[in-house]
């Protein structure tokens, strides 16, 4: 069954779409945070779409309306009630919205390698000063830096979702966005592996090798590790 809304931007289509409440559940206990996370729950609603409700009645409203935020932005029409959350089914409209912030993630934050380099040098040198152990650095600083670029999480809570429509306009939009994602999936990943590198580098206390390209930031990510790195001898980089 396929509704259309008197707005015209969003439908609800019965059955729900393979892996739906899985989905639903992660985007919410990622944003309703360790401690509240536990109490979320999702079911299906008899002609369609899904509710979505806390145990926990502090504050209630206030999750509702960030789950709410995150399912938007996921390309969900959703409703605010006082006891629950309600997804009616794809928006036009939330998926527009989804496929402009992707683009713009690609042109903005994704598109600046040095900042993460940055972040990555300042995390590791941090938690190497700490005590933290060595061989756990790079996970962990591939880790926060992932958490600060927020899409891989986003990306990942979509794993296993069947995302599709009986309405063309809503399955082009939906086309637009899943090709969007795969290109900022691999840019994250480009990140991310930028941030492993540089967490390696602090962690052995050696100079990265030089790269040579024709960019006007030509060493930038290398003279940043370079100035955070301990000062050892040739000899005590080896004997490591």
């Amino acid at each position: 069954m396929t509704m259309d809304s008197p707005g015209g931007s969003w439908f609800l289509e019965d059955p729900a779409s393979t892996g739906q409440e899985q989905v639903v559940q992660r985007i919410c206990a990622r944003v309703a945070g360790p401690d509240i996370g536990a109490g979320v729950h999702v079911a299906s609603l008899p002609l369609g779409g899904l509710q979505v409700w806390l145990d926990e009645s502090r504050h209630r409203w206030r999750f509702y309306h960030r789950m709410a935020r995150e399912l938007r932005l996921s390309g969900w029409h959703t409703e605010t009630g006082p006891d629950r959350l309600l997804l009616l089914g794809w928006s036009a409209v939330c998926l527009s919205h989804r496929a402009r912030m992707l683009a713009a993630a690609l042109t903005g934050r994704l598109a600046d390698f040095d900042k993460t380099a940055f972040m990555a040098v300042m995390i590791a040198t941090r938690l190497r000063h700490e005590g933290f152990p060595g061989e756990e650095l790079p996970a962990e600083v591939v880790a926060r830096c992932g958490d600060a670029l927020r899409w891989p999480a986003r990306l990942a809570d979509l794993d296993g979702l069947e995302r599709r429509s009986s309405l063309e306009p809503l399955r082009l939009r939906l086309a637009q966005v899943a090709g969007l994602e795969a290109k900022v999936s691999r840019r994250c990943g480009e990140h991310l592996t930028l941030a492993s590198k540089v967490a390696r580098t602090v962690a052995g206390g050696a100079m990265p090798p030089r790269r040579h390209t024709t960019t006007p930031r030509t060493g930038l990510t290398e003279r940043m590790v370079c100035v955070s790195v301990p000062n050892l001898t040739l000899s005590a980089v080896k004997a490591r």
